[in-house]
């Protein structure tokens, strides 16, 4: 009994000691160091998440906490592999949290899970993860968001007609809720046709402009309406209308902000767009993984909000400053 006790002990405080040793919440100095990993860093919508994240890191210092941020994504939103070796460095450096917007729902879980098991907090955000380890979930109701967008488009239609969407890529959950949310709402208008909803774009404008350009050659006579459930489909859509000559006449209904789907919304190109608030994402996702660290109540699920812009409301405050994030002031840019 005895060398069977004395094992046991030796076992928990082998563990001890490696709750102790694989978690480095602080410097020196007690700087926290969060990483925070993007989809992406190109478009717009990463960048006011980053912007985001930098107004938290400032209110946190002026609290008195000191904040290493660290902003490092894919270079491209299609790479899941480089996403996971990301998230995976930054476990082996010991960061103090991980704010993180998955490229894939399933295989971001195993790097996920692999941080919470060496006591590195992660906040999930904009997209969710196929998991229950994170400390929360902050992101947009995107099921809600995709069906605010179809019932736009069965309105502007009148309630009949053919419509198209266009799909971003499997395993984004954020966009594939959103898809589903539209299809949702198009059961409210029997006279509306889904004429194409299985068309796949990938993770660039360029990409996206191709597939619309191909579904297009395919449907552009007949189409009346269009959805599309991000910025970057949304660019292509316009573009490829503008190719055809039906530009303005085909109702497009969006998903985010940016200077071309602004632009275009502004020209009635673009005839709705449901936006996010992704500087809030990105600030909430930083707060929340601080709080994490400092052994402080958080909600598993925090929602962003949605909200649908016209041409006729683009100029109210509320819709203005979802349009035009502050990047500027944040991100000197």
């Amino acid at each position: 009994m005895a060398p069977k006790f004395i094992s046991r002990i030796a076992a928990l405080l082998l563990l001890a000691l490696f709750a102790t040793t694989s978690c480095s919440k602080k410097s020196d100095d007690g700087t926290l160091t969060i990483a925070v990993i993007p989809k992406g860093t190109t478009h717009e919508f990463w960048k006011s998440i980053h912007a985001g994240a930098v107004k938290a890191k400032l209110e946190l210092e002026a609290g008195g906490v000191k904040v290493n941020l660290i902003w490092k994504g894919p270079l491209r939103e299609d790479d899941r592999d480089q996403q996971i070796q990301v998230v995976e460095n930054f476990i082996g450096r010991k960061v103090s949290g991980i704010v993180l917007a998955p490229l894939d729902s399933a295989a971001l879980v195993a790097p996920v899970e692999s941080a919470v098991a060496a006591k590195i907090p992660v906040v999930i955000i904009d997209s969710g993860i196929k998991s229950d380890k994170q400390a929360s979930f902050v992101a947009t109701d995107n099921l809600k968001g995709g069906q605010m967008g179809g019932e736009q488009l069965g309105q502007l239609l009148g309630g009949k007609g053919k419509v198209i969407l266009l799909r971003y890529q499997v395993g984004s959950a954020s966009t594939e809720e959103r898809e589903a949310g539209f299809l949702d709402a198009m059961k409210k208008f029997p006279g509306i046709q889904i004429i194409s909803s299985d068309q796949y774009t990938g993770a660039t404008r360029e990409s996206a402009y191709q597939a619309a350009q191909n579904v297009l050659n395919r449907f552009g006579k007949d189409v009346d309406g269009m959805f599309a459930p991000c910025e970057p489909i949304t660019v292509g859509i316009t573009m490829a209308l503008r190719d055809l000559g039906r530009a303005g006449v085909v109702k497009v209904v969006g998903f985010d902000a940016g200077a071309q789907p602004v632009e275009a919304l502004q020209k009635g190109e673009v005839h709705a767009l449901v936006v996010q608030n992704p500087v809030r994402m990105g600030y909430l996702g930083v707060m929340s993984v601080v709080k994490q660290i400092q052994g402080q109540p958080v909600e598993k699920r925090i929602d962003t909000g949605v909200a649908l812009v016209t041409k006729e409301n683009m100029g109210n405050s509320d819709m203005s400053e979802l349009l035009f994030p502050p990047l500027k002031k944040y991100l000197n840019e």
